[in-house]
């Protein structure tokens, strides 16, 4: 039985169009200050909490408040996007490696970790770090470094094996890092500084992301569950299925549990999901959610209050109260949408920082900003290309 809930029709603002909002650089105030100020760099670009999309053959740096579009950089390629971590930086994943993008100053800097198939940035407890899909390099740095180019302290790690994989540093400096090879991943194990095994397990068949709760208790998603890693312990938490797959997590360091995509058929050439799972890490457990639609990778993120947010293809924000696992509210945002078969196409996105969501509808090339205390869209722009991914500044 699917959960009742309210849902509310988000009234949206007068749209803009992006040619009118192209912007040229207007200041040679070259300081930066903490976000949520007006900052700027040596272009004289100021930008407000920059949120950026990218789209076929480049990306809009977005004012964060405004969305006014400030920069239009033509990048070619399929790109992906990564917070740095920072209030000043994003990674763009490119076929040369990681390369920072300056948002606040809206332009695409010539510092690049290089990386054969770059693949997740995770940024914890001030470290960022970045894993090479093709090689399995981990690349490992104080995030405040950033700021002076390619940070001079660098700590590199190289699993065994190259795979799709992720890896993610803790305040005592231990770092857990996935399993795997080309064929399978496996699990995860955690070294201590001086990259000495100090935990290991082999219970995640293809492991996929990762993400920490209240109390650094790190969760990683397996085709069967979850695995979790705290206080220097691994637990499994199966789910409520033999395939029971969780690919796709979203943290929050207000609560002990962690919402996870949920996909059941392990034969589908692309399963459309309608159940997510939230995973208490307190007490290793799993509950599932019914919700009124499917939603895609790009749709999980968390608001700033712990509360898990999903976007559905019926176009609705749904909002779930992770203690009680009930759909508490739903704000409509845009008309029903269907899930591209390819998972670079297109798709509408969520990025959540602090009090705002910001929506994509790929099928009027807008983004929205939505204030997740009153369920308004406070600005929207469209674009002139269809945006894809969909991210910003913030930790």
């Amino acid at each position: 039985m699917r959960t009742p809930h309210h849902r509310r029709r988000a009234a949206l603002p007068v749209l803009l169009s992006a040619g009118l909002l192209l912007t040229a650089c207007g200041t040679d105030d070259d300081t930066a200050s903490e976000a949520g100020t007006e900052t700027s760099d040596e272009a004289g670009v100021p930008v407000n909490e920059p949120i950026v999309t990218t789209y076929d053959g480049g990306l809009y740096v977005l004012d964060g408040r405004t969305l006014e579009v400030i920069e239009d950089i033509e990048l070619e390629g399929f790109n992906r996007l990564n917070p740095a971590g920072d209030d000043r930086h994003v990674f763009v994943s490119t076929s040369e490696g990681f390369q920072v993008l300056d948002a606040v100053g809206a332009q695409l800097t010539d510092t690049v970790f290089a990386a054969d198939t770059p693949g997740h940035v995770v940024r914890h407890a001030g470290r960022t770090v970045l894993f090479a899909d093709g090689t399995g390099e981990v690349t490992a740095f104080d995030t405040d470094a950033l700021g002076e180019g390619t940070p001079a302290d660098l700590d590199t790690y190289t699993t065994e094996e190259a795979h799709h994989g992720v890896a993610v540093e803790l305040e005592n400096g231990e770092l857990l890092v996935t399993l795997g090879d080309e064929e399978e991943r496996v699990g995860a194990i955690v070294l201590d500084g001086n990259h000495e095994e100090v935990a290991r397990s082999e219970e995640c068949p293809g492991v996929h992301g990762e993400t920490t709760a209240e109390g650094e208790a790190v969760v990683i998603g397996c085709e069967d569950g979850v695995l979790i890693y705290q206080d220097g312990e691994f637990t499994k938490v199966d789910g409520e299925d033999d395939y029971g797959r969780i690919g796709n997590q979203a943290g929050s360091d207000d609560s002990p549990i962690v919402l996870g995509d949920y996909k059941t058929d392990p034969d589908a050439e692309l399963e459309r999901p309608e159940q997510v799972a939230l995973v208490d890490t307190a007490d290793a457990s799993m509950t599932l959610v019914d919700l009124p639609s499917s939603y895609t990778f790009r749709s999980l993120g968390r608001g700033p209050g712990g509360e898990a947010l999903v976007l559905g293809t019926d176009g609705t924000l749904h909002v779930i109260d992770p203690e009680s696992a009930e759909v508490t509210d739903g704000i409509e945002l845009m008309d029903e949408w269907e899930e591209p078969l390819e998972w670079q196409e297109p798709r509408p996105a969520l990025f959540v920082r602090g009090e705002t969501a910001y929506v994509s509808d790929t099928a009027t090339d807008q983004v929205h900003a939505v204030d997740l205390s009153s369920g308004e869209v406070t600005a929207s722009v469209t674009l002139e290309e269809t945006p894809d991914e969909l991210s910003g500044v913030g930790h």
